[in-house]
């Protein structure tokens, strides 16, 4: 049974995209070349990445000669900001104010961390 995919991005899923991302377009042989030797995986698992990427939006691509090039239709901050969103709700409810809470928690904040945060908050109220 194959597994249901998500909307946000896999681990091996977001090494590919940075790779596109830093080189702005690339076909599957750059994005292979452009990755760890140590960890570089095989040619048709690159291709098979790049297609469910194609498939859930984050890449498009164009044919080249005989070679087919990829651009990312999201960048950075979209992809993010789709993680975050998934993230809140699946689990925390859909509230932002609980994601918030929980990092409150968790994380050490410097004090100019907060400040920061303490600014942020007062530019959207």
């Amino acid at each position: 049974m194959a597994r249901k995919g998500t909307p946000t991005l896999t681990e091996a899923e977001l090494r590919v995209m940075k790779a596109v991302w830093e080189l702005e377009e690339a076909s599957v042989n750059d994005v292979l070349s452009s990755l760890p030797s140590r960890t570089r995986p095989a040619y048709n698992t690159v291709l098979t990445i790049m297609r469910i990427l194609e498939r859930k939006g984050y890449l498009e691509h164009v044919k080249e000669g005989r070679a087919y090039v990829y651009r990312p239709l999201v960048n950075r901050k979209g992809a993010r900001r789709k993680a975050v969103r998934h993230m809140i709700s699946s689990f925390f409810e859909g509230s932002p104010r609980l994601l918030m809470l929980s990092l409150m928690e968790d994380e050490k904040i410097t004090p100019e961390e907060l400040e920061q945060l303490k600014k942020m908050i007062d530019e959207k109220a």
